[in-house]
């Protein structure tokens, strides 16, 4: 079984060009299932069926285990058996039709409207890292960068004359997103301290030795800017919350907020109706003559 779980892991690195981070997780949560089987004493993959399974997931659930989590194992395993019955090892699949256990929905963190001004306006050295770290900051909440997409940023992506970038998503997907004006501005500030560094290849952000800045670095200068100008903890991941839920506020328009993150599946961006709605009955508390007394009423 373990033999046929490297061949997996090895054609998801070779094949399909999953990420390290990727790779890793799944490799986890297979391991996980793998762990199970041998105390249950099931010797192959072809005698792990649904009920089996669906005890390993109540189990994990028991202690302590997310929804979220177990999704993604038995995303992991559903993919195993896709592979497996590909290569004519197996002829089943027993996370067919099986779900975790239902669990409280978590919203993502966001900035209003008026934090993420508050970050972003704030008086900005004119030296190397003043200005680098102000141009990451715009770029994350201009264009809604995941933080992978903004290490992994060369120069020939970037198109400022016409205000557009090229990234490269999940999946290895392009796609084409527009850079606003105050991130252009940052970005044109930023480019001609950069080039003093000497950088050792085309990365758009580079540490002063001229080395590319890896995920680590930026998520300590996002975080150090948090805690400088809001009071607050902050990471990459929070600024591209704050650009979906502050675009789909302004358009009502899901389809293109779902296009600009790069989400192949709309109801991963279905998540931000959600935010937008805690928005609007905020203001509708806040507004309404009669929602005091709605809101306080016990009858």
């Amino acid at each position: 079984m373990e033999r046929q779980l490297d061949a997996y892991c090895e054609h998801l690195r070779s094949e399909r060009q999953v990420s390290p981070h990727t790779l890793s997780a799944y490799r986890r949560d297979l391991d996980k299932v793998l762990g199970w089987c041998v105390k249950q004493n099931i010797g192959s993959w072809a005698a792990l069926d649904i009920q089996r399974l669906r005890s390993l997931i109540a189990r994990l659930h028991a202690q302590g285990q997310s929804s979220r989590s177990l999704a993604r194992l038995l995303s992991a395993v559903r993919g195993l058996y896709h592979y497996l019955n590909r290569e004519g090892l197996c002829d089943h699949d027993p996370a067919n039709g099986l779900a975790p256990p239902k669990g409280e929905r978590r919203l993502p963190k966001t900035l209003d409207t008026d934090r993420a001004l508050q970050l972003l306006e704030g008086g900005v050295e004119d030296d190397f890292l003043a200005r680098r770290d102000q141009a990451i900051l715009e770029l994350f909440y201009s264009s809604g960068l995941r933080l992978s997409e903004l290490t992994g940023l060369n120069l020939d992506q970037l198109d400022l004359a016409d205000g557009m970038i090229q990234v490269l998503g999940k999946g290895s997907k392009t796609r084409l997103l527009p850079v606003g004006k105050m991130a252009r501005e940052a970005l044109e500030l930023w480019l001609p301290l950069r080039a003093l560094a000497n950088p050792v290849d085309d990365a758009v952000f580079v540490s002063q030795q001229g080395r590319r800045l890896g995920p680590r670095a930026i998520q300590l200068r996002v975080k150090a800017a948090g805690e400088r100008e809001l009071g607050q903890n902050l990471h990459p991941h929070m600024l591209r919350h704050s650009f979906a839920s502050h675009l789909l506020e302004s358009s009502q328009d899901l389809r293109a907020v779902q296009e600009l993150l790069g989400h192949s599946d709309i109801k991963t961006t279905q998540i931000y109706t959600h935010l937008d709605f805690q928005h609007l009955a905020t203001v509708y508390d806040s507004a309404h003559p009669r929602a005091k007394r709605i809101k306080g009423d016990d009858s």
